[in-house]
């Protein structure tokens, strides 16, 4: 890239920084600056207060250092790989980079690719559209459903939800020394659970899959934004995470690992960007010829954005240190499971025990309260958005909940009106941007609620519960 180009993108990034609001001295255990926390909601009890947001483990908030940059970025946007013009080439610079700085923050070994996708369930479904022929995959029940639903086209072993890290080794172990025939295969695992937040043996797995001659992959969207996260280290073959969940914006997506399964299929979208040559033939038809780098499964116009906005949390992320994140984590971590302890009445969910190490995601049930009803008095009446449902990981819920595989139950929908049982659960979820008091105001409310019940009346309206309009408990 020429010298006024790189000046360019210079003063993109450099004029993206306000160090008032980025600056992070890890002494001071400070919660990273987010988008949104000064936002305030109305409580049906009169009054406002400042949104404290507890589901990061759907998205969690984008950093203010990310919006920044992409404010910055924007006055250079343009489109990439196909302009002659300064804009073009500028931000095909920009967006190659960001495949750099992505590598690098997942530690890849030479001669893996990146592939920027939509989200993680894009990353692992194409994964799933370029395995070999006759593959097969191993995946536990245990798993969000976009790790436990694209291998439609492959033989697939669900294999049972272990109850500690070496019964998971040792299952997986098990699975693959059983296949017939012995041919290519695969292996997908979470890094940590987006309903339990436990931290899953990713190294020991990957040991497994190799020494019986198969490949995994790390669905990592639970991990990344909250530990680092080293393919080499881990061993892994891929690794997959949405930008949502790193405090980055909606739509974009990595796929990262190794290049030959990726190289050797046919792409994923078919079309421009993808090809590298494209002629007609003599009898009228169309040869094509594919990129192999990871434009072969990049077809069409790309998110530049989505795909700079991930590359700048990644600074953000390593800048602020992993080592300081995560104790601050544990710190929540602690608070949050030391309050829900004292509550009697509340039972948290977990597949290998109270000591088993987890990132900052708790799910949980409450004797007497239907799950939905309880997350919406938390939002009406406390400011507090958490999320209830079976968390798009249906079999493990009810195998946490001790339900029927079969049993009824939507994802986020509940079926039971307030007061009754359900069989959902609900999840309160954090990470570097929360602030200490949303952690203390979601503690005290989950006493209150046990102790006191609601204030306001509620019902079942559309599939959610809500407040009624001037109802409230007294009334």
């Amino acid at each position: 890239m020429s010298a006024s180009l790189n000046a360019a993108v210079a003063v993109a990034a450099a004029t993206a920084h306000d160090p008032a609001a980025t600056a992070h001295d890890p002494a001071c255990a400070e919660p990273l600056a987010v988008l949104g926390r000064d936002v305030t909601v109305p409580l049906v009890t009169g009054g406002e207060v400042t949104y404290a947001a507890l589901d990061y483990a759907a998205s969690a908030p984008a950093l203010q250092r990310v919006w920044d940059d992409v404010a910055a970025y924007a006055p250079y946007y343009g489109s990439v790989h196909r302009g002659a013009g300064y804009l073009s080439q500028l931000s095909t610079d920009l967006f190659e980079q960001s495949r750099v700085t992505v590598a690098g923050f997942l530690d890849c070994r030479p001669g893996d690719q990146v592939v920027f996708t939509r989200s993680t369930t894009d990353s692992l479904n194409l994964l799933a559209a370029v395995l070999p022929a006759d593959c097969q995959v191993f995946v536990f029940e245990t798993e969000h459903h976009a790790s436990l639903l694209p291998w439609t086209n492959a033989q697939v072993t669900y294999l049972n939800a272990p109850r500690t890290p070496a019964e998971a080794v040792a299952t997986l172990e098990r699975a693959l020394a059983d296949r017939e025939p012995y041919g290519p295969a695969l292996v997908c695992v979470t890094g940590a659970s987006n309903v339990t937040g436990e931290l899953w043996p990713v190294k020991e797995l990957a040991a497994a899959a190799h020494a019986h001659g198969a490949r995994i992959v790390l669905d990592a969207a639970q991990l990344a934004p909250h530990h680092p996260v080293s393919v080499r280290d881990l061993d892994v073959d891929w690794v997959a995470f949405s930008g949502h969940k790193l405090y980055a914006p909606f739509g974009s997506g990595v796929l990262a690992g190794r290049a030959d399964w990726l190289q050797e299929a046919e792409p994923y979208l078919a079309g421009g960007g993808a090809s590298r040559k494209v002629s007609r033939r003599e009898d009228g038809g169309v040869d094509v010829e594919w990129h192999t780098t990871a434009a072969r499964h990049e077809a069409g116009s790309p998110n530049v954005i989505g795909v700079y906005s991930i590359a700048s949390a990644c600074r953000a992320l390593t800048e602020a240190g992993f080592d300081n994140l995560v104790a601050r984590e544990q710190q929540l971590v602690t608070r949050v499971r030391e309050g829900l302890a004292e509550v009697p009445a509340v039972r948290v969910l977990s597949l290998f025990g109270e000591d088993a190490p987890r990132v900052g995601v708790i799910s949980f049930v409450v004797d007497g309260w239907n799950s939905s009803h309880f997350a919406a008095a938390l939002s009406a009446e406390y400011g507090i958005g958490v999320r209830d449902g079976l968390f798009c990981a249906h079999p493990l819920v009810r195998t946490l909940l001790g339900s029927e595989p079969q049993a009824q139950g939507e994802c986020g929908a509940p079926e039971a009106a307030p007061g009754e049982r359900s069989l959902n659960a609900i999840r309160v979820s954090f990470g570097a941007g929360t602030p200490d008091e949303h952690v203390e105001r979601f503690v005290r409310a989950v006493k209150e609620l046990v102790a006191d019940g609601a204030k306001w009346q509620y019902r079942t309206e559309e599939g959610r519960c809500v407040p009624l309009r001037g109802a409230s408990a007294q009334a």
